[in-house]
């Protein structure tokens, strides 16, 4: 923790932030390959996928479907998942 009249963040830092940032910005959002690879049309056929289930997820998007079933109102409604 930086003391009185210390910066909280120091060049080097900012310089890491900034790298990451501009990585960060030339990636798909969903699946986080970068996007020279991404949107190459000569590579559309070279993935592969894989389908997985997040039980948690799925628990919560059906108690979602419940209350909105029942006339609840969705908007803005977050689900908290916990086990047991």
């Amino acid at each position: 923790m930086p003391g009185p009249g210390e910066p909280l963040w120091l060049e080097e830092d900012r310089a890491w932030a900034y790298a990451l940032a501009e990585v960060e910005a030339d990636v798909c959002p969903d699946c986080g390959r970068p996007w020279p690879e991404a949107s190459n049309p000569d590579l559309e056929f070279a993935w592969r996928a894989e389908l997985a289930r997040c039980h948690a997820c799925a628990t919560a998007h059906r108690a979602m479907a419940h209350h909105e079933e029942q006339g609840g109102d969705t908007r803005g409604l977050h689900v908290h998942v916990t086990r047991g």
